[in-house]
C-alpha cells in the first residue's frame, strides 16, 4: 500500500527548522506504518524558508537574476531539508536521498526525496515518483489548508473548495512556474498529474490529527483535485 506525500518546506523549515513538528510528524508516520506491514510512504521535501531567503538575496544582489539559478538555490535547500528528514527516518529509510526520481531505489518502508532540476518544484517530483511506484494519489501538505477559487490574500470573495477538477484548478494557478511560487500545487506538477489522471489532496501540514485521518482513508479537512 503506497502513498506519496509532498511535504512543504514551509512546514519543515518555515524560518528555522521546526524540530517540535518534525518529532510529532515522525511519530505520526511511524504509528501509521506500524498498523500494517504493507504500508510504505514516499516523502518529498520542499525548500521552505532557506530557499526563499537565499533566492531573495540572489535577486537583490544580481543585476539580471536567472530563473535556473534561483531554482538551483531552491533545490539545494530541498536537499538539506531532505537529508534531515531522511536521517530522522533512518530505521525506515535505508536508501539514499532521491535527487533524481528516474534513478530512485525503494527498498525500505519510507523513501525520502528532494528537488531534481530547474523548471518545477518538488511537487513535480512527487507526481513523478507516484507514477513510478504505482501510487494514484499525492498528498500535498503545506501552509495552505485548502484550494480557493482565487488567492484569498488578494480576493476577499474567494471561496474554499472541497473538490474540483484539474481543468478548474489549472485555471486558478495558471501554467507557468516561477521560482518560489506560492501555489497550492505547482502548475507544472498539476499539468503532469492531470495527464496521468492522478488525484492530489491539498491539506494543512501542521494538522497531524487531520493527516492521520487522511492517510487512513477517514474523513479529513482539505481539497481533493481529480480529473
Amino acid at each position: 500500500m503506497m502513498k506519496v506525500i509532498s511535504l512543504g518546506g514551509s512546514i519543515v523549515a518555515p524560518d528555522g527548522v521546526d524540530a517540535a513538528y518534525l518529532k510529532e510528524f515522525r511519530a505520526c508516520v511511524r504509528d501509521y506504518l506500524a498498523e500494517d506491514a504493507g504500508r510504505r510512504l514516499v516523502l518529498v521535501i520542499g525548500g521552505g524558508g532557506p530557499a526563499r531567503r537565499y533566492q531573495g538575496v540572489y535577486r537583490e544582489i544580481s543585476e539580471n537574476p536567472e530563473s535556473d539559478v534561483q531554482d538551483w538555490i531552491g533545490i539545494a535547500a530541498t536537499r538539506l531539508n531532505g537529508e534531515l528528514v531522511r536521517g530522522l527516518f533512518s530505521k525506515e529509510c535505508p536508501d539514499a536521498l532521491v535527487t533524481d526520481p528516474q534513478e530512485a531505489v525503494f527498498t525500505g518502508r519510507v523513501l525520502v526525496a528532494a528537488g531534481w532540476k530547474p523548471g518545477f518544484s518538488s511537487d513535480y517530483d512527487a507526481v513523478f515518483l507516484a507514477d513510478r511506484f504505482g501510487a494514484d494519489t499525492v498528498v500535498n501538505l503545506s501552509n495552505i489548508s485548502r484550494v480557493y477559487t482565487a488567492d484569498p490574500r488578494l480576493d476577499p470573495a474567494a471561496k474554499p473548495l472541497d473538490r474540483l477538477g484539474w481543468a478548474e484548478f489549472r485555471g486558478i494557478v495558471g501554467d507557468e512556474w516561477t521560482p518560489g511560487k506560492n501555489a497550492p500545487f505547482d502548475p507544472i506538477a498539476a499539468k503532469k498529474a492531470a495527464e496521468l489522471k492522478m488525484t492530489v489532496v491539498v491539506a494543512a501540514g501542521k494538522d497531524l490529527g487531520n493527516i492521520a485521518s487522511l492517510l487512513r482513508g477517514k474523513p479529513f479537512f482539505g481539497t481533493t483535485i481529480t480529473g
